[in-house]
C-alpha cells in the first residue's frame, strides 16, 4: 500500500495523507455478506451518553468476516481485495470449491487468484489457517484464537503480527504486537502471515472534519470545565488541575493506573506484561 500526499491548497490539505487504495480491486461488496450495522454512537437504550466523544459519522454496512476459518481442507480462491469501513485492514473475498463465499482479513502479499486452505496438515503458506501446534517456531501469524474454535480475537489490526517463540506441552508461547508474551493452547487456530495495509499507521488525518466522518466528536479539556463536570475544573483564569495527579471525570487516576483485574483467569498465561 502507498500513501498519497497533498500540497497545501487549503489548511485541511496541508498535513493530510490518504491511502492510494491501489490494492483495492472492486468497489461494491458481496451482497450476501453484508448486513445492517446499528451503531449506538455512545448512548444506551435510554438515550444517555455512556461513552463520550462518539456520534455522527458516515453510514456503514457491516461485512461478515470469517474469523473462525472452519472450512477445513476446502480450497478457497481469492477473487477480490476490498475496502472495509469498519476496520483499518483490507478484506479478501474467497470463493470456496463447495460454492460458499467468505470474507477474511487480507494478509500482506496475498494476491488475487491465490489458493488458501485451513486445516491441521495444510502447507505453512501466507493466508492458510492452522492450529498453533502445526506452525513452526519463528513464524509470523495473525487472527489468533484465544479459546479453541471461538474464532480469531487478537492480532487483527492492519500491519499486526505475532511471533511463535516456544512450544511446551499443551501450550504455545507467542510474542504479541504489544510486546506482551503469553501462552495460548495449541489447538487454537491462527492464520499465517502479517495483516496487510501496513502503512495505515502513517496516515495523517489533516483536519477535524475528517474525524467527524469517522464518528469521533471533539474532546473538551478537563481544566476548561466547571468543578461539577470534572475534577480538573474550576479556578480563576487559567489554573492548573489543582490535584496531585491527573484524574478521569469520575475521580480515578488517569495516568499509570493499572486497570486489569488481579484475579483475571488468564493472568497465569501471561509471561511478560505489555509495556
Amino acid at each position: 500500500m502507498a500513501i498519497r500526499l497533498y500540497k497545501a491548497y487549503t489548511p485541511g490539505t496541508r498535513n493530510r495523507t490518504v491511502s492510494t487504495f491501489s490494492e483495492i480491486s472492486i468497489n461494491k461488496p458481496e451482497k450476501s455478506l453484508i448486513t445492517k450495522n446499528h451503531r449506538p454512537r455512545g448512548h444506551n437504550n435510554q438515550g444517555l451518553i455512556t461513552s463520550k466523544h462518539k456520534g455522527g459519522g458516515h453510514k456503514r454496512k457491516y461485512r461478515l468476516i470469517d474469523f473462525k476459518r472452519n472450512k477445513i481442507n476446502i480450497k478457497g480462491r481469492v477473487v477480490s481485495i476490498e475496502y472495509d469501513p469498519n476496520r483499518n485492514a483490507r478484506i479478501a473475498l474467497l470463493y470456496y470449491e463447495d460454492g460458499d463465499k467468505k470474507y477474511i482479513l487480507h494478509p500482506r502479499s496475498l494476491n488475487i487468484g491465490s489458493i488458501v486452505l485451513a486445516g491441521v496438515n495444510v502447507p505453512v503458506e501466507v493466508g492458510n489457517a492452522l492450529p498453533l501446534s502445526s506452525i513452526p517456531l519463528g513464524t509470523a501469524v495473525h487472527n489468533i484464537e484465544i479459546k479453541p474454535r471461538r474464532g480469531g480475537q487478537i492480532v487483527r489490526a492492519a500491519g499486526a503480527y505475532a511471533q511463535i517463540i516456544a512450544k511446551e506441552g499443551d501450550l504455545v508461547t507467542l510474542k504479541l504486537p504489544s510486546s506482551e508474551v503469553r501462552m495460548i493452547r495449541k489447538e487454537c487456530y491462527a492464520t499465517i502471515g502479517q495483516v496487510g495495509n501496513i502503512d495505515a499507521s502513517n496516515i495523517s488525518i489533516g483536519k477535524a472534519g475528517r474525524n467527524r466522518w469517522l464518528g469521533k466528536k471533539p474532546k473538551v479539556r478537563g481544566v476548561a470545565m466547571n468543578p461539577i463536570d470534572h475534577p480538573h475544573g474550576g479556578g480563576e483564569g487559567r489554573s492548573p488541575i489543582g490535584r496531585t495527579k491527573p484524574l478521569t471525570p469520575w475521580g480515578k487516576p488517569a495516568l499509570g493506573m493499572k486497570t486489569r483485574s488481579k484475579r483475571k483467569y488468564s493472568n497465569r498465561y501471561i509471561l511478560r506484561r505489555r509495556k
